[in-house]
């Protein structure tokens, strides 16, 4: 059994005991997680589309860890101009584990 999740504005593809790291959500470390915009859940031949979500359909997550990504370097040059500026930028991320996916 699957389900594809959307959060953070990016869809997931999650089964259950998946550990996936998506955009920060509020909560603590071990707390639970509810997520209700499902949009697919697939259960061997059945298949449940939503129109845009399917109805009643939750996935529960346990929040693993609240941490920064690696930097990300940026980097702007205009040749001949002198023009060089570097910046850097650690996106921070929500580590989820699925725990169940109930229709």
């Amino acid at each position: 059994m699957y389900a594809i999740v959307r959060t953070g504005g990016k869809q997931y593809q999650v089964a259950q005991g998946d550990q996936l790291r998506v955009e920060t959500l509020a909560g603590n470390v071990g707390e639970t997680v509810e997520l209700d915009d499902i949009l697919l859940v697939a259960d061997g031949e059945n298949i449940k589309i939503g129109q845009p979500q399917v109805e009643g359909a939750k996935v529960t997550a346990t929040i693993v860890e609240q941490d920064k990504a690696k930097k990300v370097l940026v980097f702007k040059k205009k040749r001949r101009k002198g023009y060089k500026v570097k910046n850097g930028h650690r996106q921070q991320y929500t580590a989820l584990r699925i725990d169940g996916i109930s229709i």
